[in-house]
C-alpha cells in the first residue's frame, strides 16, 4: 500500500523527508544533544521507514525530484551572505585561499594514505577522493576518474553529515577562533552540509564557508586529477 504511494505521487517523498527533519528539529530542540542531529535524525527516519514499508530508493527518489530541484537555488543563495562579507573576504583574500588550498590537499593527501594503509585498490580510491566536495561536482569528478558514483555519493553524505555534527566542536577542540578561519575549515571539508552549521554559527562563518565550497570544489577538481595517478 505505502510502496504503491510512493511509486504513483510526487510528492509522497517530500512529505517524508520534510516530515522526517522536523521530527529531528523538535528532537534537537528538546534535549540539545549533538548525536541528535536533525538531518541524522532524518536520514536513519527516512531509511527505516523505506526499508518497513518495502519502498525501493527508484521510487523514493522519483518522489523528491521536486525537493532536489530547489537544492540547486538554494545552494546559489549562500553567494548573498558572501556579497555582504565582501570587504572581509577583500582584507583576508591570501589567507583564505591559502587555507582553502591547505584544506583541499589535507583531504586528498589523507585519502592518499588512508588507500596505501588498507591496501585499497586504484579504483577504491579514486572513489573517495571527491568525498569533501558538493555532490553535483563530486558526482562528475567520480565519473571522470571511473569510480563507483553510488559509493562517492554516500562518502559525500557522510563527510558533510560529520561536519555538520562535529564541525563546531573541532573547532574548539583546535583552538579555532577567528570566524573566517572557522567557516574555512568548516566549508573545505564538509561542503553544504557543514555550510548549514556554519551559517548557524554566524554570518561571517557561513558567507566564508559557502566560499570555501566553490574554491574547494574547482581546486580538488584539479587535485584529485593529480592524485588520482598515485596509486
Amino acid at each position: 500500500m505505502i510502496a504503491e504511494i510512493f511509486d504513483n505521487s510526487l510528492f509522497a517523498g517530500v512529505v517524508l523527508s520534510v516530515a522526517a527533519y522536523g521530527v529531528g528539529l523538535v528532537v534537537y530542540r528538546r534535549f540539545k544533544f549533538f548525536l541528535f542531529n536533525p538531518l541524522l535524525i532524518a536520514i536513519v527516519m527516512s531509511i527505516a521507514l523505506l526499508l518497513l514499508f518495502g519502498v525501493d530508493y527508484s521510487s523514493y527518489e522519483k518522489s523528491t525530484k521536486y525537493l532536489n530541484f530547489l537544492l540547486t537555488p538554494a545552494t546559489v543563495c549562500l553567494a548573498i551572505p558572501l556579497y555582504e562579507q565582501y570587504k572581509l573576504l577583500k582584507d583576508n583574500f591570501t589567507a583564505i585561499i591559502v587555507g582553502i588550498a591547505s584544506g583541499v590537499v589535507t583531504g586528498l593527501a589523507t585519502i592518499f594514505l588512508l588507500a596505501l594503509l588498507f591496501g585499497l585498490g586504484h579504483y577504491e580510491y579514486v572513489t573517495l577522493l571527491p568525498k569533501s566536495i558538493t555532490t553535483a561536482i563530486g558526482i562528475a569528478l567520480s565519473e571522470e576518474l571511473s569510480g563507483c558514483i553510488s559509493i562517492t555519493v554516500v562518502s559525500i553524505v557522510i563527510t558533510g553529515l560529520f561536519g555538520n555534527i562535529a564541525g563546531e566542536k573541532m573547532c574548539r577542540v583546535f583552538g579555532i577562533e577567528h570566524p573566517v578561519a572557522k567557516g574555512v575549515a568548516i566549508g573545505t571539508s564538509a561542503h553544504v552540509m557543514g555550510t548549514a552549521k556554519a551559517m548557524e554559527m554566524g554570518e561571517i562563518e557561513g558567507a566564508m564557508s559557502s566560499l570555501s565550497i566553490v574554491v574547494a570544489g574547482c581546486m580538488t577538481v584539479v587535485g584529485a586529477i593529480l592524485f588520482s595517478s598515485f596509486i
